[in-house]
């Protein structure tokens, strides 16, 4: 029966094969469901999330919370809302927030701190994305009616605009000592925590321990259609949930979105490795073809253009006319992101469009 009201089969083929037709490597978030997560959607049982009681969603926050070694977790429509929901949260009107310079929470959610819940950002420039506790302990203020108190500190693991950069279980810990020291919590931006989990070889919960509260995407890499986690103390979830209502994100039967996320913790995190690998062998093509590569940790790649003179947008332009897409990091900074519908057989094609105009580029010069 499911299979005839979902048409399962024709999704999952659709799924699997659009991506490939184009060579998507703008993100992770471009990956579908796997034909276990429409199985699981269509199978779900739901009750009204608003009154807590669909079962699904339940479970798995539950399942959530345990992973990340907190006392409970809250399904959200996506990271940004996690995010903004934690900093309405644990923030007043007027307040500062630390965050590092490029942070996502900063640089790339509209200004929704300042915009939703009315604090200032403090910016500090990290080290391929990590805040130094140093840093951290100078920039937080001082008991005077001059200044805004500092009442959050966010990270962010793994770093997008740092390349995909895994911040050290060491980093993590150095910055929530300091934060601990002065009683501010630690709010964690780890849409891809679990990429840096897994590259570091270590459970998620040696990561999350050094934060109050955390944010995890299941939408990228995990491959879930649709939301994020948000996790802390049974307190702290309480209240976020009325922030969560108020930013409209108080959802009925939840379950048939919630259940791509069970399986998304249960079956998708430990094959973020093949996502790594990828990631390594793409930038050693590129480096072979004498492009800049920033360091690769996981599942990012950032390739310079300013070595072939032409811009981001210009060399996107023509990769995209050739099927492969990606995304401009600055003028002339490119990245491309692997997940679960790039291969081995994608990377070469990849590699070898790019080997294609590089070669004409020489040519016509």
């Amino acid at each position: 029966m499911w299979k005839v009201f979902w048409n399962i089969e024709l999704l999952d083929e659709h799924a699997e094969g659009d991506a490939f037709m184009k060579m998507d490597l703008r993100s992770d978030t471009v990956t579908k469901p796997t034909e276990t997560m429409l199985r699981a959607m269509a199978e779900a049982e739901v009750g009204d999330d608003v009154y807590r009681e669909d079962p699904t969603v339940n479970r798995l926050e539950q399942l959530a919370a345990e992973r990340l070694g907190k006392e409970a977790a809250l399904f959200v429509t996506s990271g940004t809302q996690g995010n903004q929901v934690a900093v309405l949260t644990h923030c007043v009107n007027g307040d500062e927030v630390i965050a590092e310079a490029e942070s996502h929470i900063f640089y790339y959610e509209g200004g929704a701190m300042s915009a939703l819940a009315g604090v200032q950002t403090r910016t500090l420039a990290g080290e391929r994305g990590a805040l130094r506790p140093e840093d951290v302990e100078k920039a937080i203020r001082g008991n005077n009616i001059h200044f805004p108190r500092t009442k959050l500190i966010c990270l962010e693991n793994t770093h997008n605009r740092a390349g995909g950069a895994v911040v050290t279980v060491e980093q993590m810990k150095g910055v929530y000592d300091v934060a601990q020291k002065h009683g501010i919590p630690v709010h964690l931006d780890g849409a891809r925590l679990f990429n840096a989990a897994v590259a570091q070889g270590v459970d998620v919960c040696e990561l999350s321990q050094y934060t109050d509260t955390v944010q995890v995407c299941l939408s990228k890499g995990l491959s879930a259609p649709v939301g994020s986690i948000l996790a802390g103390d049974r307190a702290f979830i309480e209240e976020a949930r009325w922030w969560r209502k108020k930013l409209g994100g108080g959802l009925r039967q939840a379950g048939y979105l919630a259940a791509p996320g069970i399986i998304a913790l249960t079956e998708m995190v430990e094959r973020l490795r093949e996502d790594h690998e990828r990631a390594q062998q793409l930038a050693a093509g590129f480096r072979k073809l004498s492009l800049t590569v920033e360091p690769v940790e996981t599942n990012i790649v950032l390739v310079r253009t300013d070595s072939i003179q032409e811009t981001a947008v210009d060399f996107l332009q023509r990769l995209a006319d050739r099927g492969v897409l990606a995304v401009d990091f600055d003028e002339y900074v490119i990245r491309f992101t692997t997940h679960r519908h790039i291969d081995e057989q994608s990377v070469a094609k990849v590699l070898e469009v790019v080997e294609k105009l590089l070669g004409a580029a020489k040519c016509s010069g």
